[in-house]
């Protein structure tokens, strides 16, 4: 009579949650690369902090003296400014929270309402739409510059507004683009 003798089967031992093995961990613990792209982007905020004060000294020094169209000029360039510094906002603080680490901000008072439930595709929609907010700016800019087309004192030519209203109408059809994708690409709602 033979016996079959079975050996009994080794339990495994779980890893703990927090553990990779020495490649994943490597290549998880490169998304930290990015915070100095994170600093810089900062430091441009900074920069355009600067430049708004700036044009905001330039408006009051020659309110008395420009033309309404000057101001109007002036106040646009300053928007621009704003939303410009929106979108690095956006970048810096979305751009963090979904790549790098969560920021932790739960149920602090400041804590912007769209971080809540910011992720790749949210973040590119809201990039997509900030970009087209700057581009219609810089083409409202143009428009009230339109006036001088043909003149010496001209800053832009017409091929150079028609080329402005094709980009912008690029950005736009590139922002429907990305929200259709996102769309499709989405959670399917339940009914």
């Amino acid at each position: 009579m033979t016996s079959s003798t079975t050996t009994p089967e080794l339990p495994k031992t779980p890893r703990s949650p927090g553990a990779l093995r020495p490649l994943p961990r490597f290549i998880f613990a490169s998304r930290w690369l990015q915070v100095p792209l994170y600093l810089g982007l900062i430091v441009a905020q900074a920069v355009y902090v600067i430049l708004f004060l700036k044009e905001l000294w330039h408006l009051v020094l020659h309110s008395f003296a420009a033309t309404e169209q000057q101001i109007m000029l002036i106040v646009l360039g300053l928007i621009d400014v704003v939303m410009i510094s929106n979108l690095l906002i956006m970048v810096i603080v979305g751009g963090y929270e979904t790549f790098v680490s969560r920021m932790e901000l739960e149920g602090h008072p400041d804590q912007p309402e769209w971080l809540s439930h910011v992720n790749a595709s949210v973040l590119k929609v809201k990039l997509a739409m900030a970009i087209i907010g700057i581009s219609s700016i810089h083409l409202l800019r143009t428009f009230i510059e339109a006036s001088a087309l043909g003149t010496p004192t001209a800053t832009f030519t017409e091929a150079g507004v028609m080329w402005q209203v094709i980009i912008h109408a690029l950005f736009v059809l590139s922002a429907l683009g990305i929200a259709a994708v996102d769309r499709l690409t989405g959670p399917v709602p339940h009914t």
